[in-house]
């Protein structure tokens, strides 16, 4: 075996806060539970808020402008704005496998607008040695669009291919191919699943077990979720439940309950088919005698989505779905689109989401959704186990706020590689970073302010002061150490302390090439 650890980080698609069962959610997580019991869960870790620039950051260890994936896939044509990993950038494959370490990766890449060449952003050619996975974002379990082995395209095989399963098996391949080669080498694995990203697809057993648990409706369950994580010392007594959206009736006075609670049971399943498949994971390496000298990262790329997905094809057209929609299954039979009570969700023949009401269940307590900035969309769950974990804080909660660039530096520390001055004869940026390997004792983050922008939702963290917008809305202020659920706006009380914290996030902003969003021109999309 390797003197130096292995390294494991997956990255899960467009999961709240509570959801899993060690962070006070119904759904079914037992492995990853087990994880946390191993180490160490995180409550004030944080995303970006939406999965390109969450990916691009967690990636090179740089704020998602500076990695020139300040928006989506397609080029607004500015620096910043060009959906691709910029040259200038080093991803944590390419500085640990200059360090000795053999990469691979399973799973959604979503960096790149190149979809069909040119490759250069393509997984293999940013350090990774083998990748089964797709290129693109989201995608239908059963049949997904640009699924690629390294760098060729292919096709899902299969009467039953479902690409939770795939992503699994094939992070199982490579661990087991790892242990099996003659190289005495560390291995770095990025998992990244699609789940549970819409489209609303499972196995029926796995819904099935969720039959009756969101009977309870939306609003007692945010309820009971809070109250988990108070009995869990995650959340301070004092803080309120954020309100219920405004869209969202009471439950008393929801229709369709059952296929309301359809949707919530489908959302679930995918979760727990994931675990499923962690589980797998831990087992390979248990079987190739790699467990306990391996680092494994938990994480989610953003909040809950609170997307309502249309039926008809020409909202489908008009919002580029086209793209990621297949309008037959395999059987050719054609697809559903839509989130409609006549659409009994989870079959290949559906395309549906969880909507508003269940995205504000999955980021109980807190407010607001994926692409804002306000704690729903940005606090993520995460989970670290691995090798120098004392054993009397195993099962411990940190509290020390971190964002995605330090996941970089903390598995340059783990590895003992370092960042590397250039690449391909260009000057790296320096990374943005600080490492989360003191906190896993207790120590100091070394963190001191966390910023966030995008689609002009704006957020600066300094200490226990958060000061946040919903474009094109004004600044509020938040005291996070009493309220981190942003129930009680500030500003008003605090303007000299709006001031200094906007001056922050000017300068932040300015350094790290970030637009006024209301001037971007519109972008163009990718091939």
């Amino acid at each position: 075996m390797a003197d130096k650890p292995n390294i494991i980080l997956i990255l899960n698609d467009d999961m709240g806060f509570s959801d899993l069962g060690c962070y006070g959610g119904e759904v079914d997580t037992p492995n990853l539970d087990r994880l946390a019991a191993r180490g160490l869960r995180y409550s004030q870790f944080y995303n970006t808020a939406r999965c390109c620039p969450s990916r691009g950051s967690l990636l090179t260890g740089l704020y998602p402008h500076q990695a020139d994936i300040g928006h989506m896939m397609g080029t607004h044509g500015l620096d910043g704005y060009l959906g691709d990993l910029s040259p200038r950038s080093v991803t944590i494959a390419e500085a640990l496998k200059i360090g000795g370490y053999a990469t691979s990766m399973s799973g959604k890449w979503h960096v790149t607008r190149f979809v069909e060449g040119p490759r250069h952003n393509w997984p293999c050619q940013r350090g990774f040695d083998d990748f089964y996975g797709i290129i693109t974002g989201a995608a239908n379990f059963y049949q997904p669009r640009t699924l690629t082995r390294n760098n060729e395209r292919i096709s899902a095989e299969g009467d039953d291919y479902f690409i939770t399963d795939a992503i699994s098996d094939e992070a199982v391949r490579q661990i087991r191919e790892h242990a099996e080669s003659s190289e005495d080498t560390p291995f770095f694995q990025y998992v990244a699943y699609t789940a549970p990203h819409w489209p609303l697809h499972a196995h029926e057993e796995d819904a099935a077990k969720y039959k009756g648990r969101f009977d309870a409706g939306w609003d007692e369950l945010r309820v009971q979720r809070q109250a988990r994580l108070r009995d869990m010392g995650v959340l301070d007594p004092d803080w309120q439940l954020s309100e219920r959206d405004p869209r969202v009736p009471p439950w008393e006075a929801a229709p369709d309950k059952e296929w309301e609670c359809r949707r919530m049971e489908v959302y679930a399943a995918q979760i727990d088919r994931m675990d499923q498949g962690i589980g797998r994971i831990l087992q390979a390496l248990e079987d190739t005698g790699q467990f306990d000298n391996t680092w494994i990262v938990f994480l989610a790329d953003n909040g809950g989505c609170a997307e309502e997905l249309e039926s008809s094809m020409a909202e489908r057209v008009a919002t580029g779905w086209e793209q990621i929609g297949t309008p037959t299954t395999r059987q050719g039979e054609p697809v559903r689109f839509g989130n409609s009570p006549e659409i009994w969700p989870g079959g290949e023949d559906t395309y549906a989401s969880y909507g508003i009401p269940w995205a504000n269940v999955s980021n109980a307590p807190f407010r607001l959704y994926k692409h804002w900035v306000h704690e729903g969309g940005i606090a993520t769950p995460l989970i670290i186990a691995g090798p120098d974990i004392r054993h009397e804080d195993r099962g411990q909660w940190r509290q020390q706020p971190g964002q995605l660039p330090d996941i970089m530096e903390t598995c340059l520390e783990w590895s003992g590689s370092s960042y590397p001055e250039t690449r391909q004869g260009q000057t790296v940026k320096p990374l943005e970073g600080v490492s989360l390997v003191p906190t896993l004792s207790d120590g100091p983050s070394g963190r001191e302010v966390l910023y966030w922008e995008h689609e002009g939702n704006r957020a600066v963290r300094r200490g226990r002061w958060k000061l946040v917008n919903r474009y094109p809305d004004p600044w509020e202020l938040y005291d996070i150490e009493a309220d981190r659920t942003e129930t009680r706006d500030l500003a008003c009380e605090y303007p000299e302390l709006v001031r200094e914290l906007a001056a922050l996030w000017d300068g932040w902003a300015a350094r790290c090439g970030v637009q006024p969003w209301a001037a971007l021109p519109p972008p163009a999309p990718g091939n």
